[in-house]
């Protein structure tokens, strides 16, 4: 048989053509000079194919049939683990959108109403408990919008060779959109809009963003030194970071003194908290209440209708069933504790990095990965994109054992062996909560933005890690630990190839004797 025939013939058999157009086919290539009907009957062959596959759409879910409570079971799992993470966003919108106004949260976390962003003026608080893995290399800000009601003006100052970025973050959390330096974005008003939003580019506005969910928040990030000389130099740039809705967009830029930023009450609460942790974003028990939400509000990605179909049947049944509905709830709550919780692990985090790290995958464009989707959004929620940020993180040494602060380690970075960034790069240590651990340095991470690091002879570069100080000629280097376990978490904004390429390997964390 030729090539060319064998290509036909693979061909055929793609568009799901039967053995007389085969046949068909191989006429036409034995005597490509008779006159016959073979490529008629092809072309009408080809036609029905394409006909009848154009006509039939898939068989949907059946509606009003009795699940039997396995199959119920095996469906609600799935459901809890995919939609873990939207379920958490509808949470934390309903929680930061009830400010009053622009400002701080118990004096802590930056909030503000909808369609509003509220922000820092300097390093992030240690005892806020809003997110798991904060980082203190960074002035954050945070808000949350309903875009398809209400499109959203954010305003991009001049932050000259500072290193920053917009994290728009969808209701999956994806982010959407590229605003930072990354990106050469240009100072001026970019407008967030939502899926179904149709108005006109008003004068004025830079660009439009779309954003593929209404419900949505940003949170910009905008590098800072260690240094008061920074800390006083960057101010002026923040207080322009503001978002506001597009009715009241005047074409000019507007100014909050963010320094000044009234306290905002923390309302109460009836809903458990996260036992010292991070707030408690995610209830099993209201869980199904809840998910009807999210279905209605965040669009099948191509691929997940069918699965749509299951969990709309899913809920259907169980709003005429209270024994079934009694189901999901045990599920959920089953589900939380099996495989939500798993996921607070760092070697359930992402893949290998090497000398047993493990480093983001997918992170903040995670499509149709929810492996990856919901264990960030237990871990460390809200990353930022790959090309924009990797971060590596593990609860081990290089032995295999728990860091605990019941013993020291040192972190060495060979000469020109740290992380390869065009950004900034650091190590933060968190506690068991996956928090600040509250010190008398006040010291939460090391890196870029710190200018007295001391290197060793040959260059190398040493931090120190543990409950007691490595010694005063070593301290500038040391990240106090609690008592009890932590984990190390490395870093990398805006990576050069090593970090991007998967090339660069974080160091070892050598136990060593004091």
């Amino acid at each position: 048989m030729t090539k060319s025939m064998e290509m036909n013939r693979r061909d055929a058999m793609k568009t799901g053509l039967g053995a007389a157009t085969f046949a068909a086919l191989g006429a036409r290539v034995a005597t490509p000079l008779a006159v016959s009907t073979a490529p008629i009957l092809a072309a009408s062959a080809i036609a029905q194919a394409q006909n009848v596959g154009a006509a039939s759409e898939p068989t949907m879910p059946a509606t009003g049939v009795l699940l039997q409570p396995g199959y119920a079971k095996t469906i609600a799992q799935m459901a809890y683990v995919w939609g873990w993470p939207m379920v958490n966003m509808l949470n934390r919108n309903a929680k930061i959108t009830q400010a009053p106004y622009p400002g701080l949260l118990g004096g802590i976390l930056p909030a503000a109403p909808r369609g509003q962003v509220g922000m820092l003026h300097d390093y992030i608080e240690p005892s806020e408990t809003f997110v798991t893995c904060p980082n203190q290399d960074v002035v954050y800000g945070l808000g949350f919008f309903s875009l398809d009601d209400e499109p959203v003006v954010a305003q991009v100052p001049d932050f000259g060779d500072r290193f920053w970025v917009y994290a728009l973050y969808d209701h999956r959390t994806d982010q959407f959109g590229h605003v930072g330096k990354p990106y050469g974005t240009k100072p001026g008003f970019y407008l967030l809009v939502g899926p179904r939003w149709n108005g006109l580019k008003p004068n004025g506005i830079t660009d439009i963003i779309r954003c593929p969910t209404a419900l949505a928040n940003a949170i910009p990030r905008i590098f800072q030194d260690d240094t008061p000389e920074d800390k006083k130099a960057i101010q002026s740039a923040i207080d322009q970071v503001v978002f506001y809705p597009l009715k009241d967009f005047t074409g000019e830029m507007k100014t909050i003194e963010w320094a000044t930023a009234k306290e905002i009450p923390v309302p109460q609460s009836t809903d458990p908290d996260g036992g010292g942790g991070e707030t408690k974003w995610v209830v099993p028990e209201k869980f199904f209440d809840q998910f009807g939400e999210v279905l209605a509000k965040v669009d099948p990605l191509r691929g997940e209708e069918a699965m749509y179909g299951q969990f709309r049947l899913l809920l259907d049944a169980a709003e005429k069933d209270a024994e079934l509905k009694k189901l999901l709830v045990e599920t959920a709550v089953e589900t939380e504790k099996n495989v939500i919780g798993p996921f607070f692990e760092w070697k359930h985090n992402g893949r290998p990095a090497g000398n047993g790290w493990n480093r983001s995958t997918n992170n903040a464009q995670f499509g149709l990965d929810y492996f990856n989707r919901t264990g960030t959004s237990k871990s460390n929620m809200f990353d930022n994109r790959p090309n924009e940020t990797q971060y590596f993180y593990t609860d081990y040494d290089a032995g295999g054992k728990q860091l605990s602060g019941n013993g020291s380690y040192a972190v060495t970075f060979a000469e020109g062996q740290e992380p390869p960034v065009n950004g900034f790069w650091s190590l933060t240590l968190y506690n068991d909560k996956h928090l600040f651990h509250a010190n008398d340095l006040k010291r939460y991470s090391l890196g870029t933005k710190n200018k007295n690091l001391k290197r060793n002879s040959d260059g190398s570069l040493t931090l120190y890690v543990g409950a007691k100080s490595p010694g005063k000629d070593k301290e500038a280097n040391w990240l106090p630990a609690p008592d009890g376990k932590f984990s190390l978490y490395i870093r990398a904004y805006w990576g050069k190839e090593g970090i991007l390429d998967g090339s660069w390997q974080p160091p070892k964390i050598e136990a060593v004797k004091t």
